[in-house]
């Protein structure tokens, strides 16, 4: 398993009055009952970032990286005087590790002595993640980002791109926590670290300041805070400049579920998108009345089963985020997922086994079933729909071909993303990869009384949804060597003996050999050879040289509801130049340069 891998053990904590203690580190979160000033004292002003976010840019950004996010007071504070302070333009990003997250409980009560915070501390609280490892994005308003690393502080820095412009050094104090204090994690720091960007923290021990100083940086000791005799700033070497955010214009082409979440993406960051789809919106695969949200959870940390888990938890939070449910675009009433096989039980027995998957994601009804609670149903063509209303987004319905140099409009923009999925990779260097087409067909089912009843969606090899607007959906078939759009009755009837074997009361609820079919329709998957999307850059893999950037996100299979939001925020933020909410190494699993030998062939 890999190291940043290991399953993650929430934090035990004990509270003296709010005041929460760290037993294990016999070390409160705080060295004063006053957190509030003593973080502003030793962060805050110790990093002088009310003067310096003041000086910022309306397109401009400050990154701020923290060792050891506890009760997230530091992120809180800092969101606040961003927006006192910064103009309304600038944005923020706050980079946080924490090796053991407070439990949602813990932290709303550490939390509720900030009745002041309540502006930050709500939708933090609101979008808090389970003991997940690996990144979490977490949005505190429109302009200021919380990326939420849980796992081993060195191992999850070494994953994050970004160097930052200020740290806060908050592990607790290194008598008890060494291990975040080696020497290791201080050149870690200055690998991390922008020319100019400075640091605080609470601790003046020695090595702590020998450490700091050998990796490169100056330390001032400074008067403490309270009761505490002293603490550290620094800074590293070279002139300080802000860094400007990246727009432009951008053409998505495909109205899909990937087009329609990178424009929507890409838009939230400040670039004007033009969508073009010569079939109109949502046309292809992504047209099917309803689909399922859920992954296949395994225990096994593969780049494959890694970016199912954390798609799925990004998908989940932009349905939440963006009010899905409460608009009739989604039922997130759970997920039923029924072993087909020993190969999956073995997966789904380590999933649970090794914490990797903690009970509030998922968990065993009996033997052959587990529960997402998570999960649910989407209306895809509704959810595009929804995702394109932005007065940064023009949808037109027309289509693009041929070499990216010799398109009439492409040079009016900057960056051209592919999102075409399965319906035909008209632009010529995005022909050249490696995917195949899987027909698949849908099967429409009146809902009966008995039917209507259902609450969530059953999947096994196929799937079965409640009733949207009273229909089933039942389906899909799998055929890799079949290119006819044209449904069939063979088809729903495999469907519907699948239905009979998987699910008997089920079928018989919903009309035994009575069933009504209501209508059906054909969708062609994209998958690639390794199972994963492909997303990022297109250029080092195709050799282009003219025209606007040219990137790729298609070949999300059967998962594009689950897959394609993680993917359209990592496409943005790589674009935008922005602190990355995905990992470097789920990055290179996705990127196009792995097919480059193929390609080129």
């Amino acid at each position: 398993m890999e190291p940043d891998l290991e399953a993650i053990q929430p934090a035990e904590v004990e509270f003296d009055g709010l005041r929460p203690r760290a037993p294990s580190f016999a070390d409160h979160y705080f060295g004063s009952e006053n957190g509030v000033g003593e973080r502003t004292a030793v962060f805050l002003e110790g990093n002088r970032l009310a003067a310096r976010f003041s000086t910022l840019a309306d397109d401009q950004q400050f990154i701020v990286g923290e060792l050891g996010f506890g009760t997230g007071l530091n992120a809180l504070l800092t969101a606040r005087l961003f927006d006192d302070t910064a103009p309304s333009g600038a944005r923020l990003s706050i980079i946080s590790a924490e090796k053991h997250p407070l439990r949602p409980d813990d932290l709303r009560r550490a939390q509720s002595a900030w009745p002041e915070l309540r502006s930050w501390r709500e939708p933090l609280q609101r979008q808090y993640p389970a003991a997940v490892p690996g990144f979490h994005r977490i949005t505190l308003s429109a302009r200021i980002d919380l990326i939420l690393m849980f796992g081993e502080a060195q191992a999850m820095w070494d994953l994050q791109p970004m160097p930052v412009d200020a740290w806060f050094l908050d592990g607790f104090a290194p008598a008890r926590n060494p291990s975040m204090w080696s020497g290791g994690m201080f050149e870690k720091l200055a690998g991390r670290t922008r020319p100019g960007a400075t640091l605080a923290t609470f601790s003046a021990a020695g090595a702590v300041r020998r450490g700091l100083i050998e990796a490169g940086f100056a330390v001032e000791r400074r008067p403490g805070f309270g009761g505490k005799r002293h603490r550290l700033v620094g800074a590293y070497p070279g002139a300080w400049r802000a860094r400007t955010i990246r727009t432009g214009t951008a053409c998505i082409v495909g109205a899909g579920l990937a087009g329609s979440t990178t424009a929507r993406a890409l838009a939230e960051r400040g670039w004007r998108v033009d969508v073009v789809d010569r079939c109109g919106l949502a046309s292809g695969a992504s047209g099917n009345r309803a689909g399922v949200v859920y992954t296949t959870p395994s225990g096994v940390a593969t780049p494959q089963n890694r970016f199912y888990q954390s798609s799925y938890l990004a998908a989940l939070r932009w349905i939440a985020e963006r009010g899905a449910e409460a608009r009739g675009l989604a039922q997130m009433d759970g997920v039923v997922q029924h072993v087909t096989g020993e190969r999956q039980r073995k997966k789904l027995v380590s999933a649970t086994d090794n914490g990797i998957w903690p009970h509030a994601l998922m968990h065993w009804l009996d033997d052959s079933r587990v529960f997402l609670p998570g999960g649910g149903v989407v209306r895809p063509p509704a959810w595009c729909r929804n995702l394109l209303d932005d007065p940064a987004i023009a949808f037109r319905r027309r289509g693009i071909e041929g070499p990216v140099r010799e398109i009439a409009d492409a040079g009016s923009y900057d960056v051209l993303v592919v999102c075409t999925g399965a319906s035909g990779h008209a632009i010529e260097e995005v022909s050249r990869l490696p995917l195949r087409r899987i027909r698949g067909q849908v099967t429409d089912c009146v809902a009966t009384t008995a039917s209507a009843r259902w609450r969530h969606a059953e999947c096994h090899d196929r799937y079965v949804t409640p009733a949207i607007d009273g229909v089933h959906c039942v389906g899909a078939t799998f055929d890799l060597r079949d290119h006819d759009p044209r449904p069939r009755d063979g088809d729903d009837a495999r469907n519907l003996a699948s239905l009979r074997a998987r699910f008997p009361d089920h079928w018989r609820d919903l009309g035994g050999p009575e069933i009504e079919i209501a209508g059906r329709r054909v969708g062609f998957r994209c998958q690639s050879p390794d199972f994963l999307p492909v997303a990022g850059p297109l250029a080092a893999t195709c050799e282009t040289t003219e025209g606007p950037e040219l990137w790729v996100n298609v070949a999300h299979g059967s998962r594009g509801l689950s897959g394609t939001p993680l993917v359209a925020e990592m496409i943005a933020d790589r674009l935008s130049g922005l602190a990355w909410a995905t990992d470097t190494n789920l990055a290179r699993a996705l990127d196009p340069g792995r097919f480059a030998d193929r390609v080129r062939e």
